[in-house]
């Protein structure tokens, strides 16, 4: 009879998690890059619609 000890559990080890580098500079360094990028982008973007959004009121009738 058991009585529910670590005799009763699975002696196959958990899988071991992939570690995908999240925790290293390098993965950090690239995702400020990629942010870096997107900021810019994007910023570009609304600053055009900005412009466009006065030259188009400047130049109504």
């Amino acid at each position: 009879m058991t009585n529910g000890g670590a005799a009763d559990r699975p002696t196959t080890p958990a899988p071991v998690p992939r570690d995908l580098g999240a925790g290293s500079e390098e993965y950090k360094e690239r995702w400020v890059a990629w942010r870096v990028l997107v900021y810019v982008v994007v910023g570009h973007f609304l600053a055009g619609f900005i412009w466009l959004l006065f030259y188009l009121g400047a130049h109504t009738k």
